[in-house]
């Protein structure tokens, strides 16, 4: 018991902070741009309960960690009436790239506090308390890297899918934005459906290890070597 709280703390603590600042981040920059939506409705807060989604959050996550598989999750949306954007059709592509754009700046932050603990061990804190620091760290750098590149993805509803709706011509624009309702469950059958009929095939149909894993770990070898890592 007392090592399944430790590896929940050390994946629970650094993912709510993940997607808790994502989402914030959208809600203050649509703020910022002439929708103060998610403003009045108190979701540009650092409290991570206003964020929290009790399946994508909570349960999701923390049964892929129980069954040793990759984590993953998600938090509510922040309402936004793009609409209300002073430039709705650029504005929008700022609001949906501050998400990631938030969650790369913590994995550079997390980054150099891993690497100055690892380049200066001895500052007085206890072995077993610097242990769980670095453990934060070095998954909030790779939960952080996963959800920017992730969220990246040009398919809406996710936020490299505004961004794509954002820089089409209109007509293009229109098509790619029907695709709002059906997107999540396009994701679903790419991650889980797609993989399981492969594996009854004895093929290897996990596309995601290549257009998720392949970047991310491109992304963290660059920050870490931006922070100077003692490898």
């Amino acid at each position: 018991m007392e090592h399944w709280l430790y590896e929940i703390s050390v994946w629970a603590i650094p993912l709510l902070l993940a997607i808790t600042l994502h989402e914030a981040a959208h809600g203050y920059a649509a703020s910022r741009l002439g929708d103060d939506t998610a403003l009045r409705l108190g979701r540009v807060t650092l409290n991570p309960l206003r964020h929290v989604d009790p399946f994508g959050t909570v349960i999701l996550p923390g049964v892929l960690l129980a069954v040793g598989g990759f984590l993953f999750g998600w938090a509510k949306p922040v309402p936004v009436n793009f609409g209300r954007l002073r430039k709705p059709r650029w504005d929008m592509i700022w609001v949906a790239l501050a998400g990631p754009g938030t969650n790369i700046a913590l994995a550079v932050v997390s980054a150099g506090i891993l690497s100055l603990m690892l380049s200066q061990p001895d500052i007085g804190v206890p072995g077993h308390v610097q242990k769980w620091v670095a453990m934060n760290m070095a998954n909030s750098v790779q939960i952080n890297l996963i959800l920017a590149v992730f969220n990246m993805l040009p398919l809406p509803p996710l936020d490299g899918g505004r961004v794509l709706v954002g820089l089409l011509p209109r007509a293009a624009a229109l098509k790619v934005a029907r695709l709002e309702d059906k997107g999540i469950l396009i994701l679903i059958a790419l991650m889980f459906l797609l993989p399981f009929i492969g594996s009854r095939l004895g093929m290897d149909l996990n596309i995601f290890r290549w257009i998720i894993g392949i970047p991310t770990a491109y992304l963290a070898d660059g920050i870490f070597t931006l922070v100077g890592m003692p490898f």
